[in-house]
């Protein structure tokens, strides 16, 4: 794409607003401000627009999403997205009895409720109310003023977990939600941000359920398309390639400095994680509170695996292809087979410490370490994979992790009021900038509009 036009306001800016990146939030922001009148420019350092959603060709017009690849029924902002750029969506599979793995023992259940000990899930429910009722109490828009906040921000899951579960099974339970929804072990992600996210996302349940939560459905054609159609609106508007070094934000308007490109704008959105927000270079220097929030909101670390099949072969078996184990290399797995069933697709989550310890294997041990894991869950057939697809998202370089950045201990408490604050005319995006659904596609269409919203306000 071309660079964007310019002197369209007059001889001191090219344009009115500068986007930074051209993820779901930053495209959703130009959509936006595009629409109220304004001229915008999108500046994003990959070769391609989606940021954290990204699709991979697996055959026969057939992709698998090694990026986000869901939506909930809540998550009524990116729907309406979707639907606007003519983008599909269909059920994710979930007929049939689901696998789980605590330790050695391995059942198959169906329905919400594993068949393990009934102590156990009775301790396990017991948390999860308490967590849900907790999370009722932080507020959305600044979880930072909640009730003892300070105190739930001190702690961490871990160490909530050790007070309030009593058994070392429905704590290991625990701990795979926390591994599935933030790619971090619970040692080293606050109480007050689970909190927070459970309410952001209407509850436990919400957050981790297939049929009515969160992963209920996917695209057709990819959960990319519709950041590439949104792009295609914007057409010119968008710059692939410029990786943003330098922002300036003097004499009355915001510089932006790229690779083989300049733009000075009235106003500036950086549509970035905070993690990756700080490192590009400002002048004059962002506050303390804002360039420190950056350095406390680390990403998650997970690896998506897809192992590839002439056909879903455990739909026969009576399994739905939904697995959660506490040991081996996959925490996780899902039927992401296309629409139409073939090929059969099985996808292996690999998150937090696995992650880490995955990324230390070469190539081929990688993959048979989760080939591996899928043979334990769904027998040796899940050994002979045709083909075979793996995202690592720590290691690409304009990402640095997934799903999004979390606090750790004293997080929220200490630098949460600067998260979405704006710095002279520098505004922020991003999934984890997000009241609803924060670190989901949900959240980034929200933070999108607000961010539009803000600097709407701020040209009129």
């Amino acid at each position: 794409m071309s660079a964007p036009a310019v002197g369209a306001r007059g001889p001191d800016v090219d344009v009115d607003v500068v986007v930074v990146g051209a993820g779901l939030a930053g495209l959703t922001a130009a959509r936006e401000l595009v629409a109220a009148g304004l001229s915008v420019a999108v500046l994003e350092a990959r070769d391609r627009v989606g940021g954290r959603m990204c699709s991979e060709p697996i055959g026969d017009g057939e992709v698998v999403d090694i990026g986000a690849a869901f939506l909930g029924p809540t998550q009524r902002r990116m729907a309406a997205l979707t639907r606007s750029v003519g983008v599909e969506t269909f059920p994710t599979y979930d007929e049939g009895e689901s696998i789980v793995s605590l330790g050695s023992d391995l059942s198959r259940y169906s329905g919400l409720i594993p068949r393990i000990n009934p102590v156990v899930l009775a301790d396990a429910a017991q948390a999860m109310w308490r967590l849900d009722s907790l999370a009722r109490s932080v507020p959305l828009e600044a979880p930072w003023q909640a009730a003892d906040a300070e105190r739930l921000d001190a702690q961490t899951f871990w160490s909530w977990m050790q007070s309030n579960v009593a058994s070392a099974r429905a704590r290991a339970l625990l701990e795979l939600a926390i591994e599935s929804v933030w790619c971090v072990q619970s040692s080293e992600v606050s109480l007050l941000h689970v909190l927070f996210y459970i309410h952001s996302a209407g509850g436990l349940e919400s957050l981790l359920g297939t049929g009515g939560g969160a992963q209920q459905e996917r695209f057709a054609g990819g959960s990319a398309l519709v950041a590439e159609r949104v792009a295609e609106e914007l057409g010119e508007r968008v710059r692939l390639g410029a990786p943003v070094r330098r922002i300036d934000d003097r004499d009355g308007a915001v510089t932006v400095a790229a690779d083989g490109l300049e733009l000075r704008g009235r106003r500036a959105i950086v549509a970035l994680a905070p993690a990756l927000a700080v490192r590009i270079q400002h002048d004059p220097p962002l506050p303390a509170a804002r360039d420190q929030l950056g350095q406390r909101m680390p990403h998650g670390t997970v690896t998506k695996c897809f192992a590839i099949y002439d056909e879903p072969f455990w739909r026969a078996e009576g399994l739905s292809g939904q697995a959660i184990s506490d040991t081996g290399t996959v925490s996780a797995t899902f039927d992401c087979s296309p629409k139409g069933g073939v090929p059969g697709v099985l996808l292996g989550f690999v998150e937090g410490r696995r992650a880490r310890e995955l990324a230390r294997l070469g190539e081929g041990e990688r993959r048979a370490a989760v080939l591996e894991a899928f043979a334990r869950l769904f027998g040796e057939r899940a050994r002979r994979a045709g083909g075979y697809v793996e995202q690592a998202w720590a290691e690409e370089p304009w990402t640095r992790g997934c799903y999004g950045g979390c606090f750790p201990a004293g997080g929220w408490y200490g630098y949460g009021h600067a998260l979405r604050e704006p710095v002279g005319r520098v505004h922020w995006a991003g999934t984890e900038t997000a009241t609803v659904w924060m670190g989901y596609m949900d959240g980034a269409v929200q933070s999108g509009q607000r961010a539009a919203r803000e600097v709407s306000g701020a040209l009129s």
